[in-house]
């Protein structure tokens, strides 16, 4: 199977990034794995302009198309998100935003290869589970209006640092089991 893991959030080695090189190992022995970051791409705002819905295709020219290459390529596709003030950081929004013509709310829509699977990861400086859960919505509202079934997720609180992940390793390494 071919996994993709993003990291959506701006920081390349933060909290973030350490959860997903840890679900990266934990998925890369059964499965062909592939991780990026929201960051190393150039995603512009959605212009709100809505040729897209007549055209299934944006207006604009940038990396926005070259991630949703590879979720295409993917079976799997899992993304990790941290709280940036109760839900996901702008950039991740941003992309979310520019997936629209692939969004199922209107005709003509690009579309992904069926059959993909679609688990989420949110975690938050805090102790309640609450913005983690609003992140979780977040992703699986995208993964719906793709066609991507909705899996599996994982909220992770109290977790501020990237020291902070190894204390919930274990939890981690459990929630990919239930991925492969």
């Amino acid at each position: 199977m071919k996994v993709l893991i993003m990291n959506g959030s701006p920081v390349r080695n933060g909290a973030t990034a350490e959860i997903v090189r840890i679900v990266s190992e934990q998925l890369n022995a059964a499965n062909e794995v592939q991780s990026i970051c929201i960051d190393d791409f150039s995603i512009g705002f959605c212009k709100g302009c809505r040729a897209c819905h007549a055209t299934a295709r944006c207006v604009q020219h940038d990396d926005a198309d070259r991630v949703m290459a590879l979720f295409d390529e993917a079976d799997i596709i899992v993304c990790v998100s941290p709280s940036y003030w109760a839900d996901i950081p702008g950039q991740f929004k941003a992309f979310i935003d520019r997936c629209t013509p692939w969004c199922n709310t209107h005709e003509p829509h690009a579309r992904l290869r069926g059959g993909k699977r679609g688990y989420a990861i949110a975690l938050r400086t805090g102790p309640g589970m609450r913005e983690c859960q609003r992140i979780i919505e977040s992703i699986e509202h995208f993964y719906g209006h793709l066609k991507i079934a909705r899996c599996g997720s994982l909220g992770l609180c109290s977790i501020e640092y990237r020291e902070d992940v190894e204390a919930r390793k274990d939890e981690i390494i459990e929630f990919c089991r239930r991925i492969s």
